[in-house]
């Protein structure tokens, strides 16, 4: 009679590298692909320009006006004398200051035109409009 010894079955185990190789891959593209954007949006319809620039300045000065005629300064509401002050005072510090006009399509063009030449007389030269 002999006796065949017991084998010792091994204890079932998973490898857990595969799934945490996975993880970051999808981390990686999730982030990758994610959309970034800028969260001090005011509500404004922009208008439409076929010829509009994909590149926004990144460091930049953000004058808005609404169809109210509501000026915004960096996306808060000022009247006009603050913004005045404020644009020469930019100007002074830095001239070479990137200006973004963002304007609602309804708003009045003298509000807009406003916005630029205060800009220029304070002598901000790079002053762009953003539309969709």
């Amino acid at each position: 009679m002999s006796v065949i010894p017991k084998r010792r079955r091994r204890k079932a185990e998973i490898n857990i590298v595969p799934l945490v190789d996975v993880l970051v891959v999808l981390i990686f593209f999730f982030l990758v692909s994610m959309q970034f954007r800028n969260l001090t949006l005011l509500n404004l319809t922009l208008p439409k320009i076929e010829t509009a620039g994909k590149e926004q300045p990144t460091d930049s000065l953000q004058l808005g006006v609404d169809t109210e005629g509501t000026y915004y300064l960096n996306g808060n509401p000022v009247s006009e004398e603050v913004l005045v002050e404020n644009i020469q005072e930019v100007a002074r510090l830095s001239p070479d200051t990137a200006v973004l006009i963002m304007a609602d399509e309804n708003s009045l063009l003298h509000k807009v035109t406003f916005l630029m030449d205060t800009c220029r007389k304070a002598g901000l030269e790079k002053v762009r409009l953003q539309s969709r």
